[in-house]
């Protein structure tokens, strides 16, 4: 594996662990091959166990979007070398805390890997804390794409305002209450 993809595995910026194989910090063993850096097959350890695909898409008229979201995954872990044992699929927020299916893939400490599109289809707020309890358990989570999909903090907003108004008014009219107040709070533009 080239070095690129092994800090894209790792989570490190590429030019982080170039830095780190000149510097002879890089903790792996590696060599440089013509104008390719490669990082030794046998020392790039994987957790043992099961690896689970998750995704998720937040209501259920976007149904049609989990089996493409699954395709691309699995195609991705696959890629990756990883055989795909496991597909759990879910319709809920993000910021739900009750997805039952993602706290028992949580629970589950037969899956080593849990692979998903992008962090947010993981958790919203708060995934940084998750993966590092991962991590203490000798487990992992790899993000196919982890550029965030949209960085929009209006809809950020939107979907907190979305829970909150849920618990307080009831989850009919939450949607709704949410729209009108960011439409309310952005009217008069910037203070």
């Amino acid at each position: 594996m080239n070095l690129k993809q092994w800090a894209e595995r790792e989570g490190v910026h590429h030019v982080t662990a170039y830095r780190w194989f000149r510097e002879g910090k890089l903790p792996v063993p590696a060599r440089r091959v013509g104008r390719l850096i490669l990082v030794e097959p046998e020392a790039v350890e994987r957790p043992t166990g099961l690896t689970a695909v998750y995704a998720r898409v937040s209501s259920a008229d976007q149904k049609s979007d989990l089996d493409r979201q699954v395709a691309r995954v699995a195609a991705w872990a696959t890629g990756q070398g990883r055989p795909v044992d496991r597909v759990v699929t879910e319709v809920g927020s993000a910021l739900n805390g009750d997805r039952r299916k993602f706290l028992a893939l949580l629970r589950d400490p037969a899956v080593s890997t849990i692979v998903v599109e992008h962090r947010d289809r993981f958790a919203r707020f708060g995934a940084e804390y998750v993966e590092a309890a991962l991590a203490a358990n000798g487990r992992e989570l790899l993000v196919v794409d982890p550029a965030e999909g949209d960085d929009d903090l209006v809809r950020d907003m939107t979907e907190i305002l979305t829970s909150m108004c849920a618990r307080l008014y009831g989850r009919r009219a939450a949607a709704n209450r949410a729209r009108r107040a960011v439409a309310e709070a952005t009217k008069d533009g910037p203070a």
